[in-house]
């Protein structure tokens, strides 16, 4: 089984000093993104635990999303808690 999320992290010798003064200030627009998606999410999960209690499966559409929210929001952490310096991307893919 492939697990829709994986996380490998390795020690970067050097990173950029210019985007960690300012990385504070560069994150904001995924906050409040991710914080709109995870109200979306909320929602969503709600939906498919009442489609798994019925149905017995999770429904595709509410696992591609959850997954996907959850990879956008590693990342922003990932990058927001100094563990990388590539700019996360705007998107759930």
């Amino acid at each position: 089984m492939e697990y829709p999320i994986t996380v490998s992290v390795s020690h970067q010798e050097k990173l950029s000093r210019l985007t960690t003064f300012f990385r504070g200030l560069m994150v904001i627009p995924h906050l409040i993104v991710l914080w709109t998606l995870g109200i979306a999410a909320s929602i969503v999960v709600f939906i498919a635990w009442w489609a798994i209690l019925f149905t017995g499966r999770y429904p595709k559409w509410a696992f591609d999303f959850i997954a996907g929210y959850v990879r956008w929001y590693t990342r922003v952490s990932s990058y927001y808690l100094l563990l990388t310096d590539k700019y996360p991307p705007f998107s759930i893919e």
